[in-house]
């Protein structure tokens, strides 16, 4: 079976994306991890640096990767509810198998952002032609 040619404009939405998504996920990550530090439970901690990463996210994503889209506010809101139940479910499941509250944020965050680029390339940030 023959790979299906990936666009170079699809590749540079990628790779923006990913640049984003490594900016987004330091953010997130550092908020989680300090959250974590001054003693909060790892869920809550999850919570929060979700809703703060959110907000963080949507500037980026918005004026970076899908700059040519229309965005859509109730649907980036819903595709990150949607999204923050994966990731709190993936954390749920790595954190028994992974005894670093770090580590297994670390892995459901990647996990997750896989998910996050389709739903915010077909749902979310759709193209003005459309």
């Amino acid at each position: 079976m023959m790979p299906l040619p990936v666009s170079r404009a699809r590749m540079v939405e990628l790779w923006r994306y990913y640049q984003m998504g490594l900016l987004n996920t330091a953010f997130g990550l550092g908020a989680y991890a300090l959250l974590v530090w001054l003693g909060l439970n790892m869920f809550v901690a999850q919570l929060l640096a979700h809703m703060m990463g959110m907000a963080f996210s949507y500037i980026s994503y918005s004026r970076h990767v899908f700059r040519d889209a229309r965005p859509a506010k109730l649907r980036f809101i819903l595709s990150y509810g949607a999204n923050y139940l994966l990731g709190l479910g993936a954390l749920a499941a790595l954190s028994r198998v992974i005894a670093s509250p770090y580590g297994a944020g670390f892995l459901a965050a990647g996990i997750v952002s896989v998910v996050n680029y389709f739903a915010l390339k077909h749902l979310v940030f759709r193209s003005r032609a459309t």
